[in-house]
């Protein structure tokens, strides 16, 4: 496929597409601007944004998340595209992917921005309208048309085998990278995924070690304490590809990589020596014990209590929703132990030891109870509830060695979750492109393919375009992390958009499936199913852009 920038013959690009996306991008950016400023005189009290008055103007404020997202988005297509035209790798492919993205975008802050399936966000809930200046005009009348996708499309099959559709803008280290985990998850994991997900068993023993062999719990944990000390990035590519052969292999690092950036950020140099080599080589598994019954994202109203017992601690309360907790070794405890506190200052991070458990017998420490929670997908790791009853934590094991610094340090790991959860979103979104793709080419229906079909086409082509504004904005905020930047916006952008690409990619794609969609033994029936839980965890979708629009008002 020619990538010399110049438009394959019978593909409708636009001429000086660039150029138009340029005097495109201001309009939004000034639409957002004054959106904010709007809103934020209206939930600013004595110079302090009110929590009370921004409640009210819920609907608002996520709109006005929604709206800074799609910004962003386009931004970071733009740079994409620009990055791509200096390397000469901006292609057909490319062009229609920007064309397509930008058109779609654009139309879509003009007319309503899906915030789920039910809830549109018009620019007059945030007090706006707009008249798109002929650039963007011209985006929204024809970026993307039924031509455009169909074109894409066309591409799309000659390049089927791909990683991805569209080259992504990375260095050779990363695309490295990218292939050696794409042929695992070819090789190791998409064969077999779908039998572990319907008998609802854990991903085997054998699939860790590999991981562990191949360096993906060291990934980003430095050097001197036995990791790779690569970058963010390289995290986001590895997860994404994993993710892609089944959400589970690609969220096992994740456990890592909170633990880690726990104790990096918050630990002593005692506990980063005594846990972080361990955590690199996979030898420790950790699980994450934050959520509490009773409280889901509301993380300062913990009730459960640790308390002092000679040098040491007993942990009491009941959490849930805790992924992979049997067969682990630590479990970072988000608890009380401040007397007389009621919000997160009293809150503190434990590294509770404990011994790994079997599908049988999950838990077998003294004071340690508990039991599996049934799910409809992400089943490879198991969710628990985990019951302490004076369950024993060493003294030592206080995270940072300080009481009352728990949220604190737990906020401080948000980004990189944040990031992660955006690359596990698309890794299940391509999944469920190439998925789709191979279903539309093979299966005949009226004496053709699927595929022939416009809008079986179309729903692939949004596929693809969508994936990738997903990604590069995924790719940004990594970038942002990697170089010592704030980007908890970014990455809460991310993760908001990934998620719900993904649930749309893989909705498309078992519609393109029809009856044999909701049939179980076809994948894509898992791949909807782990789809879904993207758009809740680290976050659920609304809270998420609560704290957007927090920080963009703020």
């Amino acid at each position: 496929m020619p990538h010399d920038g110049q438009a394959m013959p019978d593909t409708p690009i636009l001429p000086d597409l660039p150029a138009l996306t340029a005097a495109a991008l201001p309009e939004v950016e000034a639409l957002f601007t004054t959106a904010r400023d709007r809103l934020k005189d209206k939930v600013t009290r004595d110079g302090r944004l009110s929590a009370p008055a921004l409640e009210a103007r819920q609907f608002q404020a996520h709109a006005l998340a929604w709206l800074a997202t799609y910004v962003e988005a386009l931004r970071q297509l733009r740079a994409w595209s620009s990055r791509l035209t200096e390397a000469g790798q901006f292609g057909p492919m490319e062009r229609l992917i920007l064309q397509i993205g930008f058109g779609e975008y654009l139309n879509q802050i003009a007319g309503g921005l899906p915030m789920s399936q039910g809830e549109i966000a018009r620019l007059s809930d945030l007090g706006q309208t707009w008249t798109p200046g002929p650039a963007a005009a011209s985006l929204i009348a024809q970026g993307n048309t039924p031509d455009a996708r169909d074109a894409l499309v066309r591409l799309m099959q000659d390049n089927h085998g791909r990683a991805t559709f569209g080259a992504t803008g990375l260095d050779a280290e990363l695309e490295m990278i990218r292939d050696q985990f794409r042929r695992y998850a070819d090789e190791k994991i998409i064969p077999r995924a779908q039998g572990w997900h319907l008998k609802d068993a854990l991903i085997p023993m054998e699939v860790i070690t590999d991981l562990a062999g191949m360096g993906v719990f060291g990934l980003t944990i430095p050097e001197e304490y036995g990791g790779f000390g690569l970058s963010k990035a390289s995290m986001v590519v590895v997860s994404e590809e994993l993710s892609r052969g089944y959400i589970g292999v690609g969220s096992l690092g994740t456990r890592t990589e909170i633990a880690a950036e726990l104790i990096l950020c918050g630990g002593t140099d005692a506990q980063k020596r005594k846990w972080l080599p361990g955590l690199a080589s996979g030898e420790i598994l950790p699980t994450a014990v934050f959520t509490e019954p009773n409280t889901g994202s509301d993380l300062g109203s913990l009730r459960t209590r640790a308390r002092r017992k000679g040098n040491d601690w007993e942990i009491t309360g009941n959490k849930t929703w805790i992924t992979h907790a049997a067969r682990t070794h630590v479990m970072t405890v988000l608890a009380r132990s401040v007397e007389g506190t009621s919000d997160y200052r009293g809150l503190s991070m434990f590294l509770a030891e404990k011994t790994p458990g079997t599908d049988e017998t999950p838990f077998v420490d003294q004071g340690l109870s508990g039991g599996e929670i049934e799910v409809l997908g992400y089943r490879g790791m198991k969710e628990y509830t985990v019951n302490f009853d004076g369950f024993a934590v060493r003294g030592e094991n206080l995270l940072g060695a300080v009481e009352g610094q728990g949220f604190k340090q737990l906020m401080q790991t948000f980004e990189s979750a944040r990031i992660q959860t955006g690359a596990r979103a698309i890794g299940v979104a391509q999944s469920a492109l190439e998925t789709g793709l191979q279903y539309a080419l093979d299966r005949q229906q009226f004496g053709k393919p699927l595929i022939a079909f416009p809008r079986i086409a179309g729903k692939l082509a949004m596929m693809a375009v969508e994936i990738m504004i997903a990604r590069q904005l995924t790719y940004f905020s990594a970038w942002q992390k990697d170089h010592g930047q704030r980007c908890d916006l970014e990455a809460g952008m991310a993760k908001l958009l990934g998620a719900r690409v993904a649930w749309a990619a893989a909705d498309n794609a078992l519609q393109i499936h029809g009856g044999n969609g909701f049939a179980l033994e076809y994948r894509i029936s898992r791949i909807l199913c782990d789809a879904r839980i993207l758009n809740i965890f680290e976050g659920a979708a609304e809270i998420q852009a609560t704290v957007i629009a927090r920080r963009l008002l703020e």
